[in-house]
């Protein structure tokens, strides 16, 4: 089984009214106009200016200190504009320029006089900074990484507050660790089999319970979907399930004090070659990143206790490879899915719906307040909304429109898109109830949403699509190159302030942008 790597939970970071004398870097905040955050401290105007440091949000000045100690301002842009989101970008820059420096401060002393909370202020800090000092490090010989120590910096007052913000940022910076690793480890070495024992793992750490279908259970459980895609391949499949329960002092009842479920669902397709109709070379090569929403979802349960989320969460991750081999499904196959209904597959490397739709049909019976599912399904998404940025489908707007908030505050881009009732006949299959796509080249992503929504019932659902901003091409701000961890702080967002909907799906939403 995948040992654990190290976390920032085992990293040593702490919080203090005042900055340690033998630190070997320290940052500090600066707004435009070269104003710095911190009361008692001004810039060197001129220095600034042949520096071309503007104090744009992400910007870093870097200049010698006393006794050999590195001075970073760090750009925090438009005063009205700051928030706990943007401050994340401020420090992922922060620890990008630290180096190789051993022991760090970031001084955020005075922070709370712009208009924000000492603890949103320094979650939002630690989820950046270790947002960007991530790195996948399992086959390197030895550490890159030389940090020893990080020390965040209050005013005395704010001591208590900024604590609680910083065991929420390191939970919430792990989780996301978490996701990444599982996400860029080597096909080979996470198969379903191995990704289910993770995930058993990680709920005996969490106090989560875990159920794992077998290929047995899947048969006796009639996720054809999942069978179908996993007939190609020598690994067996699994369907993970994951369950969280709020303790009685926790729980966010409703009026009549029964607690909601809230479903998550992610892809996990641990290889993707397309099956019969096989990928390219340069489709291929991330291919091992595909069950990156199935880590999302685990990830999420395994911080859930850590967070004292108040509602019941339930997580499915049906996980596979899609191969090629001598029994894959052919395109014109027809597979039976959980909930009765029949889908004719055309194109075997359009598998995540597949999958998904028994995840989803296993998640509406859990009778729950809403479903969200995540998964990288489409390339159309990619085409359409670009490699920073989600596409967001549901059939509630009050659930897509929590999802949307949620994802604002955690810092995800999102782009609200429709479900068009139009373009429904595009799946239509004349030997089955369904086909698993839609027209050549016209509306990929959304045609794909509206397969998945025939598998929730009248359940409020919204689907993320993170095809594109699961994976990194390049180190840029709190991203590492490889696996995102995308999701994950969106869905714990979403579910730390969630309010049950408590009523059928309400209507289909569309259209607006949040970045």
């Amino acid at each position: 089984m995948m040992a654990v790597m190290h976390t920032p939970a085992t990293l040593p970071t702490e919080v203090s009214d005042s900055c340690p004398d033998r630190v070997e870097a320290v940052g500090w905040g600066a707004l435009e106009g070269l104003q710095t955050a911190r009361p008692g401290l001004e810039l060197d105007i001129a220095w600034c200016e042949r520096r071309r440091f503007e104090a744009k949000l992400g910007q870093t000045l870097v200049s010698p200190g006393e006794a050999g100690r590195v001075n970073v301002v760090l750009g925090l842009g438009d005063a009205a504009r700051l928030c706990a989101a943007r401050l994340r970008q401020a420090a992922a820059a922060f620890a990008v320029s630290t180096g190789d420096a051993k022991t760090v401060a970031l001084d955020l002393t005075g922070i709370t006089d712009l208009g924000i909370g000492a603890e949103q202020a320094v979650e939002g800090a630690i989820e950046g900074f270790w947002g960007a000092r991530y790195r996948y490090t399992r086959y390197h010989s030895g550490d890159p990484d030389p940090l020893e120590s990080l020390t965040i910096v209050v005013a005395t007052e704010e001591v208590p507050s900024a604590e609680r913000g910083l065991e929420r940022g390191r939970v919430i910076a792990d989780a996301t660790w978490l996701a990444r690793d599982l996400s860029n480890e080597p096909a080979g070495a996470l198969a379903p089999v191995q990704l289910a024992e993770v995930a058993v793992e990680i709920a005996g750490r969490k106090g989560l319970e875990a159920t794992i279908l077998d290929e047995a259970a899947i048969v006796e459980a009639r996720l054809g979907g999942l069978l179908g895609v996993a007939a190609g391949s020598a690994q067996p499949p699994r369907l993970i399930k994951l369950v969280y329960e709020p303790s009685p002092a926790q729980a966010r009842r409703r009026p009549d004090g029964t607690i909601p479920t809230v479903a998550l669902v992610g892809k996990g397709i641990t290889f993707d070659s397309g099956g019969l109709s096989l990928k390219t070379f340069e489709g291929m090569v991330t291919m091992k990143t595909d069950m990156s929403g199935a880590a999302a979802v685990i990830a999420t349960l395994g911080a859930c206790r850590a967070l004292d989320v108040g509602v019941r969460v339930v997580g499915f991750a049906p996980t596979t490879e899609n191969m090629p081999g001598g029994r894959a499904i052919k395109p014109g196959d027809v597979l039976k899915i959980r909930n009765g209904k029949t889908i004719e597959v055309l194109n075997t490397d359009c598998e995540g719906r597949l999958v998904l739709a028994d995840g989803l049909s296993l998640a509406a019976e859990e009778d729950p307040d809403a479903i969200v599912d995540l998964a990288t399904l489409t390339g159309a998404c990619v085409v359409a909304l670009g490699a920073k940025i989600a596409g967001l489908m549901g059939n509630d707007d009050r659930l897509v429109s929590a999802v949307q908030a949620a994802s604002e505050r955690a810092g995800e881009p999102t782009w609200r898109l429709p479900l068009p009732d139009a373009y429904r006949s595009d799946i239509d299959s004349d030997v089955a109830d369904m086909k698993n796509m839609g027209k050549r080249g016209s509306a990929g992503a959304l045609t794909a949403g509206l397969l998945l929504q025939e598998f929730v019932g009248d359940r409020p659902w919204a689907h993320l699509d993170i095809a594109g901003p699961s994976h990194s091409e390049e180190n840029s701000g709190e991203l590492r190159k490889g696996s995102t961890g995308f999701g994950v702080r969106t869905l714990l967002e979403l579910l730390c302030a969630y309010e049950p909907l408590s009523s059928p799906a309400a209507g289909a939403a569309g259209g607006k942008v949040v970045s």
